[in-house]
């Protein structure tokens, strides 16, 4: 059986999960992960704002500036706004991710492009549309977050909260203010969203080509290990991808969103701006952390959801299937049809879960991690 077969066989559909258990699984996923890559947002953040005065020019002064003046709680400045701001946002990202999934490998697949090629298109079109329609509740939270992860650091306004960031928005914007560059951050984390998935997708499957790994059935399917290393190599490369194409957005993004009312400028001055201070290279501050922190994000997502579900399409994890009719007709396929290896279904190199996000896809929405 093809490649492309198991995909479409074994897919575990938005109509077949327990959205309950999707969700609480989700979110516990997701806080972990949150929590222990959160700082490298605030000094993403702080090296795009810097002006050219600002002492603090490297990832490695700017942690030890907050260290000095803050201490570690200053590495998570804007923490509770982003976590409360995030139940809504996840709900409408994973709910958008997995109702457009199906929709997507239908659309691709009459054009007859190679394997990997359908599945960086499928991945592509449902992470764009899952941030696409995510937008609307997370262009505030981001806007917010920013401010206070740059409070009182080169020449910005301090401030007492969230709350008190969202009342003074209020008072000199109006309620537009907390869409302060709604259409670069849906020029930014859309497309980034596409490009993490696509590549992500699209780099396994090369890798485990170069490995040998066909769509045949003959012999042993890859070692739990093996699967788990490529997962990460794709995270790797989806992540340095990712970052390389959509950082200037985010720098040009991020400056506008955190300037005050009296200091407001037009994408087109802070891009003159950029140009006068660092050159072209300014376009990349931050380049590191983000980085970083979409590659980490992605793998370890990823990585976290294949263990936590022991397999890709494992007899643990069919409790995320709603009757005992498709239970018993998922074990009858498992056994007939495809290699059981540490409850890895598997297809020499092709596991259930690699053809799109599940749950684990929480990479598109910066400050969480990317974008």
């Amino acid at each position: 059986m093809a490649a492309s077969s198991l995909g479409q066989t074994t897919e575990i559909n938005w109509d077949k999960l327990d959205k309950t258990k999707f969700y609480v699984v989700g979110a516990g996923i997701f806080t972990g992960v949150t929590v222990a890559l959160y700082p490298m947002s605030v000094i993403k953040t702080r090296l795009q704002v810097a002006t050219k005065d600002t002492v603090e020019k490297s990832a490695s002064s700017v942690i030890r500036g907050i260290l000095k003046t803050d201490g570690v709680p200053g590495l998570y400045r804007g923490f509770g706004t982003v976590v409360t701001g995030a139940i809504p946002t996840r709900i409408i990202f994973l709910t958008a991710l997995e109702t457009t999934k199906a929709a997507a490998f239908k659309m691709v697949e009459p054009f007859k492009f190679s394997e990997p090629s359908q599945a960086a298109l499928a991945n592509g079109i449902a992470g764009m549309s899952a941030s696409l329609c995510s937008q609307a509740v997370f262009v505030p939270i981001d806007v917010i977050s920013q401010k206070l992860m740059v409070q009182g650091y080169s020449g910005h306004e301090k401030y007492n909260g969230g709350l008190d960031v969202a009342r003074k928005i209020i008072r000199t914007d109006g309620i537009r203010g907390f869409y302060r560059g709604f259409g670069l951050s849906v020029m930014t984390y859309s497309p980034s969203s596409a490009v993490w998935w696509a590549s992500y997708g699209s780099s396994q499957r090369i890798i485990w080509r170069l490995l040998g790994q066909g769509t045949d059935r003959e012999g042993a399917g890859p070692s739990e290990s093996t699967i788990m290393l490529v997962q990460a190599a794709g995270g790797i490369i989806a992540g340095a991808t990712a970052s390389c194409i959509t950082t200037p957005l985010d720098t040009i993004k991020t400056r506008l969103q955190v300037m005050s009312l009296e200091r407001r400028s037009s994408a087109r001055q802070v891009v003159k701006s950029l140009i006068k201070d660092d050159g072209w290279t300014g376009f990349y501050r931050g380049l590191g952390p983000r980085f970083f922190s979409m590659s980490a994000w992605g793998t370890t997502m990823i990585l976290a959801y294949e263990y936590l579900s022991t397999g890709s399409f494992s007899f643990t994890n069919i409790c995320f299937l709603d009757n005992e009719i498709t239970n018993l007709r998922i074990l009858t396929l498992l056994f007939s049809d495809f290699g059981v290896s540490k409850n890895n279904v598997v297809c020499k190199s092709l596991t259930a879960f690699h053809n799109l996000p599940l749950i684990f896809l929480l990479v598109p929405l910066a400050p969480f991690g990317t974008p």
